[in-house]
């Protein structure tokens, strides 16, 4: 019988999705998506060859999972970072220095060329997940706008641009954070 990791099954299976999860990160390091195994996910994470799919039922489900699991937490802790902050202008300042601040921990954008050998189904489960991240700019955008803080004629487009300017990395967050909302105001 295999070992349980943890005190609890629900504990086991976060455990082992972790695992696994940095076993991809581990590997995606080394070599490209399509050379990897389950296999390979498998014994990089320390569990048994079979044992794996008991949680994915293969390597576009780990991507898809492993994606979810850093949206999540990533907007839990932006969340976290704008409570208090009251002007929109503070707001997309915090969002953008959080953004910039915590780019190392998440693994933003897993890439084109993994991108593009995912399924359509995988990246529309894929997009959702940046959606929700997109959500939140779009509240503090829709905000400054409203109250007369934001000017700006396309709103879709605005959140591209802010996006875009996050991606310079060696630049001073507040540096880029002062650029964005300078960028936007009104």
């Amino acid at each position: 019988m295999p070992k349980i990791l943890g005190d609890s099954l629900e504990e086991h299976r976060a455990t082992t999705r972790q695992r696994v999860f940095e076993a991809l990160s581990t590997l995606m390091g080394r070599r490209s998506f399509d050379a990897i195994s389950m296999a390979e996910l498998a014994a990089e994470a320390g569990i048994g060859r079979t044992a794996i799919y008991n949680h994915f039922r293969d390597k576009e489900a780990v991507v898809v999972a492993f994606a979810s699991d850093e949206t999540s937490r990533y907007v839990s802790r932006l969340l976290t970072a704008l409570e208090g902050t009251e002007t929109p202008g503070d707001r997309l300042r915090t969002y953008v220095r959080h953004h910039l601040d915590t780019a190392e921990q998440f693994h933003f954008g897993l890439g084109p060329e993994l991108y593009a050998m995912l399924s359509r189904d995988a990246l529309v489960e894929i997009r959702e997940h940046v959606l929700a991240v997109e959500t939140v700019l779009r509240d503090i955008l829709e905000s400054g706008h409203s109250d007369g803080t934001f000017a700006f004629e396309d709103l879709g487009a605005t959140i591209a641009l802010v996006h875009a300017c996050l991606q310079p990395r060696g630049l001073p967050s507040a540096t880029v954070a002062s650029f964005v909302v300078r960028a936007v105001s009104a």
